[in-house]
């Protein structure tokens, strides 16, 4: 398997594994987004808490020049880690979410 392939495969893994977490309070939907296609992907939510409308992105990664670019990351304790525990090698991973795209994981 090829490396995009590989890591389209994990980024999917991991933001499954999120989207299967219910908050804690909120009539609040997680909803996975997958497009091998162009290699983006997010994990969107929705729904309602406390009479406001909760809508938005956790989750926003894509796969560039054969690097994971991750866009946004609303989770708690961040996706890095999880990335790297299933095989996305830490060298290959962006943060562009920083100022300046941070190799390597959180420093």
């Amino acid at each position: 398997m090829d490396t995009v392939k590989s890591y389209q495969a994990v980024i999917k893994q991991v933001i499954s594994e999120y989207a299967k977490l219910r908050p804690s309070h909120g009539n609040i939907h997680l909803e996975p987004i997958f497009d091998d296609v162009n290699s983006r992907y997010a994990l969107m939510q929705f729904g309602w808490d406390r009479e406001r409308r909760v809508r938005g992105n956790l989750i926003y990664v894509c796969i560039k020049d054969g690097k994971v670019l991750i866009e946004y990351d609303g989770i708690e304790g961040g996706i890095t880690q999880d990335l790297i525990e299933r095989g996305i090698s830490e060298q290959d991973i962006l943060l562009a979410f920083l100022p300046k795209f941070e190799a390597g994981g959180v420093k």
